[in-house]
């Protein structure tokens, strides 16, 4: 009887956290959806695509100070959970780190909107959608994960959403006001980053005690294949967005980044798969490698099953809802949704393949050798064809690159016999 007790506690917890999970990206979503056919209307294309190459821009900051953290620090605390000391060790040099990281990250910000004209003339802009890095770097998302506690994260999410919501619609009346809208963005990261620090405090006593060079080194150590890993994912998710405004007008980059927004927004539907497994999946590796293989089995079926549903009716239903969600002026978002339109079946399966089977194996210079290459395919294909073909030319690049990544995920694990496909 208690063997069976302890297999079906991790299921409950894992249901718990999917449910958890699944909430909270759907309120990650369903706010920004109802507020997305707000927005595209009163700031028009070119002040929402400014908006968002500024937060593009802002994302490889936060890719700096999160240093593959989410992952590698989420692994060690869902290894070590039942070791009040070593958590608090982990936790200490994790948040440590982070703050190292982040004011490297503002000398270089700095360096850069300074001396460059593009970020001059939108200084305060970029500026306030920086200070948001602070806030993602302050929120210990990683410790939540590890001890599989996701109810708290979506109570401290959800309570601040609502009122930036509710922000949204009093404070943004024109188009001039796109700094304002940037500032409720930072200020909503960094309000649930405050409470979230200070709720591990509080509610879970762990205790901050400054860790010696050893401890910190370590931690750079088991991070920086998983550093690296976000950096190129970064360079073929969010670069897209960057590159793209580099050179296309802001109302070009507006059309692409209404498009993905909704994209995203369907991809969420099976995103808590990602973040509720991975801790689950590694406890469950250390447990017993056939249920691990067994697991993973069901979850790549899920995925493809999934994944193709959501795809086809987001390529099928395209126009209308391009019409009803961004309005009449948006027209050129529905070819760009078209080919987006497929990455959310492409990215469940990799998810499988790559974070949960790959990084529990401890394959993680692989995983990053992989993404290396994608991050090179994707920029090689963006300079050639995003000058000619602007929003159709990056949608082109961003399918391509995620459909190489999840086949070089299937020859890996094929090449190396882990029966999960």
């Amino acid at each position: 009887m208690l063997e069976i007790k302890k297999k079906i506690k991790p299921y409950k917890t894992l249901v718990k956290n999917f449910t958890s999970l699944s909430v909270l990206q759907l309120t990650n979503y369903l706010f920004p959806l109802i507020t997305l056919p707000y927005l595209v209307r009163v700031l028009g294309p070119e002040k929402y695509g400014l908006v968002n190459f500024a937060m593009a821009f802002a994302a490889y900051f936060t890719i700096i100070t999160d240093y593959g953290f989410n992952l590698a620090a989420t692994q060690q605390i869902s290894i070590y959970r039942n070791d009040f000391k070593r958590i608090s060790e982990i936790f200490s040099s994790v948040f440590t780190l982070k703050m190292f990281l982040f004011v490297l990250s503002t000398l270089i910000f700095f360096t850069i909107v300074l001396t460059v004209p593009l970020f001059k003339e939108y200084l305060i802009l970029f500026e306030v959608t920086f200070l948001g890095v602070l806030g993602t770097a302050l929120f210990p998302l990683w410790f939540y994960q590890g001890i599989e506690r996701m109810n708290y994260i979506l109570i401290i999410t959800v309570s601040v959403r609502v009122i930036t919501t509710i922000l949204i619609f009093i404070i943004i009346q024109s188009e001039n006001d796109f700094v304002k809208f940037a500032g409720l963005n930072t200020l909503n990261q960094f309000v649930i980053g405050i409470i979230g620090l200070l709720l591990v405090s509080k509610k879970f006593r762990i205790k901050y005690k400054f860790p010696n060079k050893s401890i910190l080194r370590e931690q750079l150590r088991k991070g920086w294949n998983l550093f690296l890993s976000t950096v190129w994912i970064n360079f073929y998710t969010n670069s897209n967005v960057f590159i793209l405004g580099l050179f296309a007008p802001a109302n070009i980059v507006g059309y692409f980044a209404a498009a993905d927004k909704v994209r995203m927004a369907f991809q969420g539907i099976l995103s808590p798969m990602s973040q509720s497994v991975f801790p689950y999946v590694n406890n469950l590796l250390s447990e017993s490698y056939d249920r691990f293989i067994s697991f993973n089995k069901k979850l790549l079926k899920i995925a493809l099953i999934a994944g193709a549903i959501i795809s086809i009716t987001v390529f099928l239903l395209a126009e209308p809802i391009v019409n009803i969600v961004l309005g009449k002026e948006y027209q050129t978002s529905i070819p760009v949704l078209r080919i987006i339109a497929w990455l959310p079946m492409v990215i469940f399966i990799s998810n499988v393949l790559g974070i949960q089977t790959m990084l529990p194996l401890n394959k993680k210079k692989s995983f990053s050798i992989i993404l290396f290459f994608a991050a090179m395919i994707n920029l090689t294909l963006s300079f050639i064809i995003v000058p000619m073909y602007f929003e159709i030319g990056t949608s082109i690049s961003v399918l391509m690159t995620e459909i190489f990544v999840s086949l070089a995920f299937f020859v890996f694990v094929k090449k190396n016999k882990i029966q999960i496909v």
